[in-house]
């Protein structure tokens, strides 16, 4: 196999019907590799797209081309694949430079799912649970990231290896729909959760669409099955929702949490304004556990300013690139460059400037730190909040979903600015959504709107 680092690539080019309307018909896709000129054409925009994107993203991640066939290595792994946990694993390889931490986790969750359900009825099967974590630890990790493999584990993917469907296979519906089966299904048998669902769905869907883009299916099978998956609630459940009394007397509570005694300082207090940025200015918990000095304006009077670029989102080792829980990312929803500024008001102005005051701020400017001055742990700031709302709440409250999680201060903020008449482009822009995400995702959560349309009903049969 002859490769080359030399690739160009051209713009999509649209091609147009004969008849007088000129409507588009197909879309094409053409680059170079060494020179000679390469096409695929697509029926859809988008197909064309999700194509031109995973030979650019494999051109800048370094990959060779083969000069023949035109496809980057990784492409041809897939290709020369004949079973579904080797496409399966050549399509993570595929993913895996360009993807966030998370997305390599949900990839994988979804994978290891759904693969288990592809294959033969072959004797020695292991548990699902023990196939579960081969696939999730050692086997659906690049060749690099995989760490030395225990004998039952090992054992779990030499029979996976050998038990697993041929890719052709998948043409038949019979096969597909016990993998969909398996995805509304948790591991002791109770239903998945129907957002659950959706996200593992999304995967089996993209991987098999990357099979007809490498034209080892001739369509999707997913478009075949009658299948249809729990109804997803997007919006915010109000219940969760606290006004500005209550938020500002469990931002109190937080500072009693881990208190050692007269005059010494807590675990809470150390908190205590990263939780205010997630009410007052609704950050994400990611945006702010990364929030430093140079990002913020603090006057000494009137409103302040934070200006975000990045986001720290916590997930597992075995995902980043970097070995860090935290690994540095850009703002969600964002290019890796956009900013996102949010105005704050003199209350957490003032909060935030107590704040460096006592504790100062770290090496790479961040503001809040754990004790050991490294980045505050989803475990830490979660348990810290649930010993609040112990403080905070009536007994009744606890148990209830009134803000369970620290997310549920950045809802409460977005709620408040809705139902305060901000309008909805400004709360978008100040919360990092799109208005159409946050109109339908918090549409439970305003208040008020039922009372103007009654009234306008009745004024229009009183007319």
């Amino acid at each position: 196999m002859k490769t080359s680092y030399h690739v160009k690539f051209w713009e999509i080019r649209p091609n147009k019907s004969a008849t007088k309307s000129g409507k588009t018909i197909s879309y094409t896709v053409r680059w170079t590799v060494a020179g000679r000129e390469k096409s695929k054409t697509y029926e859809k925009s988008a197909q064309a797209k999700n194509w031109l994107s995973d030979l650019r993203q494999a051109a800048k991640n370094g990959e060779p081309f083969d000069i023949e066939t035109g496809l980057p290595l990784s492409m041809i792994k897939a290709k020369e694949a004949r079973t579904v946990l080797d496409f399966v694993r050549a399509y993570v390889e595929m993913k895996w430079p360009h993807a966030a931490s998370k997305s390599r986790d949900s990839m994988s969750d979804a994978l290891s799912t759904v693969l288990p359900a592809l294959t033969k009825e072959t004797p020695g099967r292991p548990d699902a649970k023990v196939l579960r974590g081969a696939l999730r630890k050692y086997a659906l990790l690049p060749e690099g990231k995989r760490p030395a493999t225990p004998p039952d584990m090992a054992q779990a993917i030499r029979w996976l290896e050998s038990a697993s469907l041929d890719v052709q296979d998948l043409n038949e519906t019979k096969v597909i729909r016990p993998a969909l089966d398996a995805l509304a299904l948790c591991l002791d048998g109770t239903k998945a959760g129907a957002n659950t669902v959706k996200r593992k769905r999304a995967v089996l869907h993209n991987v098999l669409e990357y099979a007809v883009e490498l034209e080892e299916l001739p369509s999707n099978p997913l478009h075949r099955v009658k299948w249809s998956p729990p109804k997803t609630t997007e919006t915010v459940d109000p219940r969760v929702v606290v006004n500005p009394r209550q938020a500002r007397e469990l931002l109190v509570a937080v500072t009693y949490v881990g208190k050692r005694g007269r005059g010494r300082r807590g675990r809470g207090q150390r908190l205590m304004a990263m939780f205010a940025c997630m009410y007052f200015a609704a950050l994400r918990p990611g945006e702010a556990v990364s929030l430093r000095k140079d990002d913020c304006y603090l006057p000494l009077k009137g409103w302040g300013r934070l200006t975000l670029d990045v986001s720290r989102p916590e997930v597992n080792r075995q995902w980043t690139d970097t070995g860090d829980a935290h690994e540095q990312r850009g703002l969600k929803h964002r290019g890796e460059t956009d900013v996102r500024v949010v105005p704050i008001p003199p209350e957490l102005v003032k909060i935030l400037r107590e704040h460096i005051a006592e504790f100062g701020v770290g090496e790479d400017g961040r503001i809040f730190r754990s004790e050991r001055g490294g980045v505050v742990a989803s475990t830490a700031y979660t348990e810290v909040w649930q010993e609040a709302r112990m403080l905070a709440l009536m007994p009744g409250q606890v148990a209830s979903p009134l803000v369970r999680r620290p997310y549920d201060l950045r809802h409460a903020a977005v709620s408040l600015w809705l139902n305060g008449g901000v309008p909805a482009p400004e709360v978008a822009k100040r919360a990092g959504h799109g208005v159409d995400v946050l109109l339908r995702v918090y549409a439970k959560c305003i208040d008020g709107q039922e009372e103007i349309v009654n009234q306008r009903i009745e004024d229009a049969l009183a007319a």
